[in-house]
């Protein structure tokens, strides 16, 4: 039987108002763990849900919720998921056999694969106690949504819920044809509301552009985009609706104070899943832009929730961003605190320690109008006293950020990782100084790198060292260069360029500017 520790009874608040909180977990294809990382930010805050609702893919983190797995492995099951597991096709004779066409996929893979790789067990989901959770489906006979109890949850239910047509084959359950949801509503908050729940917290994946874009893809997408969109603004404005008549004096449902609504969302539309298939972007940075965007939320979280209007939905589009591999290694040593001491001992006793980067800037126009000019950045250790392949999948990137020195920037590489249930954090910096032109090559390629013990710089130091880049791995850097969200084919050129003058505008001015 599966406890939701994470689910208490209805919250009393200092002023004597009783909270019941949802969690709404929308679909948005196979991007689901970008929901997942945000739910683990929600869960850093201790913040408890009686109710949860899923439609769509969101029914899959739903589903390992109400499986008992913890939010941090949920995470690293969307991680680990191999998408080419995802995939199981019809015959191609089925295909081309246009009046008997259904569907191009089967859903053998989600109950062979996917299912067991996400850990979902619809046993224990029917057993779940101390919430009350329900999956939406789309009940082709009546064209509407029809809500499914978690404890009458089934292996073909779960599969209706993201049988989206065309994609997967609808569902046949006791005479009755279901199918996903996401075109009639991709987000039920009325049912929770009418449950009792009085504080929403709605993680949307949907994108929203006022942007007319072209394509086969995009057209099914955006048909998906429009239904969806245009459901959850009925919804927000029959929300606010009731808030009006609660405060003209109406109870409304049981409800006596107004409903909030709490959102996390990304600003720009999330890559589409066609890129995960492609490997333009990865499991590991939806976490973590999940993570960071509901990181943003709570800095910026008013008491009362946000705007009940659609607007509160809008994106804005998205300038194409830069992905590159950067590989640094060098002498590094336990037991001291200097860089210097630590590659002198690590190159003695041969003891080296290699960061592997993955840098990804989402947004070239945003990264050079931003004075610290931040990244994004993950990757792996080698270091032979803790291991090789260790994953590091949280950290920081900054290229020139200015410093109190007028004549010094820093470029940043930080990493935290976990080993043996330890946590570490791996800071360096390389120092671009004010100086000779020659001194370029060993300012930009050199990282003074320490070993915290903990999850940040606010730890004990216990080991340090200097990692360099060498010209092979400078060339391997540029190799693996790649334009990220690009609408244009122009856009590579372009965005390539914009990151180069860019660099080398830096480069000469700290080098050849300064030069008396």
């Amino acid at each position: 039987m599966t406890t939701l520790t994470n689910i208490p009874q209805a919250t009393t608040t200092e002023d004597g108002s009783t909270v019941k909180r949802a969690l709404i977990l929308p679909g948005g294809g196979l991007r689901l763990s970008y929901a997942a990382g945000a739910i683990s930010e929600i869960f850093a805050h201790d913040i408890d849900f009686q109710i949860m609702d899923g439609t769509s893919g969101g029914s899959l983190n739903l589903a390992m919720l109400l499986s008992g797995l913890p939010i941090d492995e949920i995470c690293e099951r969307w991680r680990t998921l191999n998408m080419m597991d995802t995939i199981s096709l019809r015959s191609l004779k089925d295909c081309m056999n246009e009046p008997h066409f259904v569907a191009a996929g089967s859903a053998e893979a989600f109950r062979k694969k996917v299912f067991p790789h996400l850990g979902i067990d619809v046993a224990r989901i029917k057993e779940a106690e101390g919430v009350q959770a329900t999956f939406n489906v789309c009940n082709f006979s009546t064209k509407m949504n029809e809500v499914i109890r978690h404890q009458d949850i089934t292996e073909d239910f779960l599969i209706a819920g993201i049988s989206l047509p065309g994609t997967l084959p609808p569902v046949h359950i006791n005479g009755t044809t279901y199918l996903d949801s996401g075109f009639i509503q991709d987000a039920n908050l009325l049912d929770p509301i009418k449950k009792g729940a009085n504080e929403l917290w709605l993680i949307w994946i949907m994108g929203n552009l006022p942007q007319y874009r072209s394509g086969l893809l995009n057209l099914y997408v955006q048909m998906l985009e429009m239904s969806a969109n245009g459901a959850l603004n009925k919804e927000i404005l029959q929300i606010e609706e009731i808030n009006q008549r609660i405060l003209n004096g109406e109870t409304v449902y049981g409800h006596t104070q107004p409903i909030k609504l709490h959102l996390i969302k990304p600003a720009h539309p999330l890559p589409l899943d066609s890129a995960l298939y492609t490997g333009q972007i990865t499991h590991t940075r939806l976490i973590e832009m999940g993570r960071a965007d509901a990181k943003n939320y709570f800095e910026q979280r008013q008491p009362q929730g946000v705007l009940l209007k659609p607007s509160t939905l809008k994106m804005t589009k998205q300038s194409p961003g830069i992905f590159f591999k950067e590989t640094m290694a060098g002498g590094f040593w336990l037991n001291t605190t200097d860089p210097k001491e630590g590659r002198k001992t690590g190159n003695r006793a041969g003891t080296e320690l290699a960061m592997h980067a993955e840098v990804n800037i989402d947004d070239i126009d945003k990264f050079i109008d931003q004075p610290d000019h931040p990244g994004h950045l993950i990757g792996s250790i080698d270091f032979q006293p803790l291991g090789f392949g260790i994953k590091a999948y949280n950290g920081v990137f900054n290229l020139f950020n200015p410093t109190d020195n007028p004549d010094m920037k820093l470029m940043i590489y930080e990493l935290a990782f976990v080993h043996n249930n330890e946590d570490y954090y791996l800071a360096g910096k390389k120092e671009v100084h004010d100086g000779p032109f020659f001194d370029l090559w060993d300012d930009t390629t050199t990282l003074y790198t320490q070993l915290y013990k903990g999850k940040d710089k606010s730890g004990e130091v216990i080991g340090a060292g200097i990692l360099t880049l060498g010209v092979k791995d400078l060339i391997k850097l540029v190799s693996t260069i790649e334009v990220t969200n690009k609408q244009l084919e122009t856009d590579t050129v372009a965005t390539v360029s914009k990151f180069g003058k860019f660099f080398i505008g830096e480069l000469w001015d700290t080098y050849v500017m300064h030069i008396n």
